[in-house]
């Protein structure tokens, strides 16, 4: 797979040729320079580690390991699995050309995060009566199964932490290409909120 680190910048809406509108997440996706490239003999696995955007302070630890793709700074730095690592160098830029309009892609990201949340609204949970004198309008209630086996089962459903967690979500519809920007319109849900980092993914050629 091949694809670019991207920003949810938010959403729009954009009119088809048959004047139906369509609503896109808007998406800043690249330029994208390879930062390092991971084979099976040095890292164990194949991939290329690719930069996205730029950032006021950094560390001398990220100047020393940007300094091969002659880069000062990057806000972002993730990797992509490829078949065929040693088609790409170290320094090149992958852009938004790599997209066209039409295109189905496979968009990975963190949902919002929620914090520690109660199971009416982690787990969708009906709740307690809502009359007056009821005490359990959203408490679990009973959670143990007795004498036998006297314990919690694993994986009950329990109030906890909610959401940062990383999702992909495929067959999406690039709606419009917006090279001379770098931006990519595409139609379906993108995973996380607003300026949240994404990874979209293309088949390789």
């Amino acid at each position: 797979m091949i694809g670019l680190v991207g920003k949810k910048l938010g959403m729009a809406q954009i009119f088809l040729e048959n004047g139906h509108v369509v609503p896109v997440s808007m998406i800043q996706a690249g330029p994208c320079p390879i930062v390092q490239i991971k084979d099976k003999k040095t890292d164990g696995y194949k991939a290329i580690q690719l930069g996205f955007g730029e950032k006021k302070h950094y560390n001398k630890a990220l100047t020393g390991h940007l300094k091969k793709a002659k880069l000062k700074s990057a806000a972002k730095l993730m990797e992509l699995r490829v078949e065929n690592p040693e088609k790409y160098k170290v320094g090149e830029k992958i852009d938004v050309s790599i997209f066209n309009d039409g295109d189905k892609i496979a968009v990975v990201g963190w949902t919002k995060g929620r914090g520690f949340t109660g199971g009416v609204k982690r787990w969708g949970w009906h709740g307690g009566p809502a009359s007056h004198g009821s005490t359990a309008h959203r408490r679990m209630g009973s959670v143990g199964p007795g004498t036998s086996p006297g314990r919690i089962w694993k994986n009950k459903k329990m109030p906890g932490r909610y959401g940062n967690e990383r999702v992909t979500v495929k067959n999406l519809k690039v709606i419009k290409v917006e090279k001379e920007k770098n931006l990519l319109y595409v139609k379906g849900a993108i995973p996380g909120a607003k300026n949240a980092y994404v990874i979209m993914l293309k088949e390789e050629r």
